[in-house]
Formats: C-alpha cells, sequence, structure tokens
C-alpha cells in the first residue's frame, strides 16, 4: 500500500513539473490610439473594440500622467514612470544641459536617447533576451540605454494603418529565435479629428471610429490564426475637451516684459526665468494679468511632484489655463481666426490639462490567455500598465519605477 502511493505521488510530481516545463510563451502587443478619450466606445459602439471588451478585462478609464500630453503619457506606459522621472516632461520643453528645446517634430532629438530616462518595455525585452518590435511608440526610434528594439521604423503619418497590421502579421511568420514577443503599434486617428473637430462632433468622430474599428478588427481576426499565446493590450494616452475660438488666450500678452524664455502653448506653457531668483517677483507682476488661467511656481510642487532629477527641464513657472481655454502665441492667434491649420469649425479639440478633469481620461482594455473576461475595473494611473505587462513576458520589474504590479495583477486569470 505504502509502495502504492509512493509511486503515485513519483508519478504527480513528474507529470505537474512536465506540465510547468511545457508552458507556452506569452507575447505582448500594445496598442495605442492616440486621443482616444475614455467615453468615446460607449458613444460609438464600435463593434469590433466592444466585442474585444466583452472577452477580456476594460478599466472604466485610465487616469494619464501630469501633463496630460501625448509625448509624456506615451512614455510612462512604455516605462511605468510620471513625466518628472523619465524626462519628457511635455511635448515640447528646454534642456540648459543641451541648450536646446525638445520638439516632437525634431527628427534628430526625437531620435537621440540622451532625452529618454528609464527603461522602456523593448529595451527591457531585449536587455533579457526577448525580442520587440515597433510600429511606432514615442522613444522606440531612440537609442534609449543604447537599445533599439530588433525592428521598428521612423514615424511617418502616411503610412496607412492596415500597412501597419500586416506588418505585425509577418512579424508573428517570422521563426521563433527571429520573432518579437513585445510589439507596439500606434494610430492617430482619433487624436487627428478631435483636434480638428472637438471630441463633441458626432459625426466626425464616428465615421473615423467605424473605420478604425474595422481595421482593429482586421487585426484581431489576423491573430487567430496564429497558434501563440498573444495578449492584446488597447490603450491611448489621454481624452480631449472642445475649445471654443472666443477662448484662445494670447499667450504673448500674458508673458509681455517677463524676462523668460517661454517654451510650449495650448494647455501648459513653462517659463524659464533669465533670473530664477526673481521668481517671487515675477508672480506677483503675472497675478495682475486677469484672465482664465492661472500661473504656477514649479517649486511648489502642485503638478510636478519630482523637481529634482529634471529641474533644468521643468523651468520656474507654469501658466496654465483653465479648462477649455487655450494659450496661443500672436501668430497662432491670427491663423485660428483665419480657420487655417488644423482648425475645421469654430470648436476645436485639446488636451494638456490637468488629468483630475474627467474630460482627459483615456482607455485600457486588454485581452489574451492571461487576462480575465467579461471584467470591468475602476480607474487607475497609466503607469500600472509597465509592470503588468513585464510580468506576463516574465521580465523582471525595474527598481525605481512609479507603478506597481498590485494595482491590475488582479486581471490575470491565475490571480485569486
Amino acid at each position: 500500500m505504502k509502495l502504492r502511493w509512493f509511486w503515485c505521488l513519483f508519478l504527480w510530481i513528474f507529470v505537474v513539473s512536465i506540465s510547468h516545463g511545457q508552458e507556452r510563451e506569452q507575447y505582448v502587443i500594445l496598442i495605442s490610439l492616440d486621443g482616444y478619450r475614455y467615453d468615446y466606445t460607449e458613444r460609438f459602439q464600435p463593434e469590433n473594440l466592444l466585442k474585444f471588451i466583452k472577452e477580456g478585462t476594460a478599466a472604466e478609464a485610465m487616469i494619464p500622467s501630469f501633463p496630460t500630453k501625448t509625448f509624456p503619457n506615451h512614455y510612462s506606459i512604455a516605462t511605468g514612470m510620471k513625466p518628472e522621472n523619465h524626462g519628457l516632461v511635455n511635448n515640447a520643453f528646454y534642456d540648459s544641459k543641451k541648450d536646446k528645446i525638445y520638439s516632437i517634430r525634431d527628427r534628430d532629438i526625437v531620435e537621440d536617447g540622451y532625452w529618454y530616462g528609464g527603461t522602456p518595455l523593448w529595451v527591457l525585452a531585449e536587455q533579457h533576451g526577448i525580442k520587440a518590435a515597433s510600429y511606432f511608440f514615442v522613444g522606440s526610434e531612440a537609442d534609449v540605454q543604447g537599445v533599439r528594439p530588433s525592428y521598428y521604423h521612423n514615424y511617418d503619418a502616411a503610412i496607412t494603418n492596415l500597412t501597419r497590421v500586416t506588418k505585425v502579421f509577418e512579424w508573428l511568420e517570422l521563426p521563433e529565435e527571429e520573432r518579437p514577443r513585445m510589439i507596439t503599434l500606434y494610430f492617430s486617428d482619433m487624436d487627428d479629428i478631435g483636434h480638428a473637430y472637438g471630441p463633441d462632433n458626432d459625426q466626425q468622430l464616428a465615421q473615423k471610429l467605424e473605420k478604425l474599428d474595422r481595421e482593429l478588427g482586421a487585426l484581431f481576426e489576423g491573430l487567430k490564426s496564429f497558434d501563440l499565446d498573444i495578449n492584446v493590450f488597447i490603450v491611448s494616452d489621454h481624452g480631449m475637451v472642445n475649445v471654443p475660438k472666443q477662448n484662445l488666450l494670447n499667450l504673448d500678452l500674458i508673458t509681455d516684459g517677463i524676462a523668460a524664455r517661454v517654451v510650449n502653448n495650448g494647455a501648459m506653457a513653462h517659463l524659464y526665468l533669465e533670473n530664477p531668483l526673481e521668481k517671487e517677483e515675477v508672480m506677483i507682476k503675472l497675478s495682475k494679468r486677469e484672465g482664465p488661467f492661472q500661473m504656477v511656481m514649479v517649486q511648489d510642487k502642485k503638478y510636478y511632484k519630482n523637481v529634482d532629477t529634471y529641474a533644468d527641464r521643468l523651468g520656474d513657472i507654469l501658466i496654465m489655463p483653465d479648462l477649455g481655454f487655450y494659450l496661443a502665441t500672436t501668430p497662432d492667434m491670427i491663423k485660428y481666426q483665419n480657420r487655417s491649420g488644423l482648425l475645421k469649425t469654430d470648436v476645436f479639440g485639446e488636451h494638456g490639462f490637468s488629468p483630475e478633469y474627467r474630460e482627459m481620461g483615456a482607455i485600457f482594455y486588454a485581452r489574451g490567455p492571461r487576462i480575465k473576461s467579461s471584467l470591468v475595473i475602476e480607474p487607475f494611473q497609466n503607469i500600472h500598465v509597465y509592470p503588468l505587462i513585464a510580468s506576463i513576458l516574465s521580465l523582471p520589474i525595474p527598481d525605481g519605477i512609479d507603478g506597481s504590479l498590485h494595482v491590475l495583477q488582479k486581471i490575470l486569470k491565475d490571480d485569486k
């Protein structure tokens, strides 16, 4: 009897050890839908996204990092760090060490690893022997820590969504030793249309989302043909709010007479004072210029909580308009009044405001063999996506990130 019990126990241990040894490798595809506000899916009922959500997990909203701009938030998702900790503190900012302004339209700067802190997911993967691929994602074109994805493309808005989708299939068809297990994709459609017409123009948004949803449906359908454990994450970087044309504020008039370098506009401007010791005097001077905007000293840590690591990039004073107002330079004021550029109607869209505003809310949807189905979770900060994806790929989570695996671990199927 004891001998039979021994052999049964031995057989059980053998079977369990074999089954664990044969666990399939996990794949992750991280998709960004730039400017996709948290409420678009409920409002417009896109067929393929709704099916995706039903079969996976969705958050009521995902909370962006401050400021709610494209580059800072994509890189926060990619690194698990807040902008003041990873270095991309805005879409545009001044760096005194380089004596240059970071601009998202400057190709040399965008591809220079100097500007990017943290360890992006594709770098983490490559450092631990997992090939990564990117058809656009902020930072993926730069040599961060001397590493780029094994496969990547420099950003080109003219490349169609279906071309990007097709390339994902090609990557997944590669031999196992060449095949990327960490893939990023980026689509700008909803940000483009939101800026042009504002987030309340149902006709324009619905038309654009219907096309995007069909293209995502093609991706979802194509992934079914691969005998791979593919976990798909769909996120956005920020939401969008209406800005009526009459809500333009002339930034040049607000900062007139201030001895400072003024960088950025829209929902926030950074002031880099020629004499930082004059902050108090400048604040008094600015406070006399009334309007729907506020001035905040960076050192007060009201928005950027860490003002030490990248202090030279943050500047001395932030000028921030109220929700739905827009800081514009004098040339921009003329452009918008004449309806040139992006402005198509008397109302356009903008983001970059405090993430406390619900309108800035983003999305988080996930589906795959490791993800629970039919689950809806409460809003959470976007810095927590990073440790979740790292965990699925069995990658070590770096020390010093702002995100925590604990926040999203509950969506994993093996979590009790």
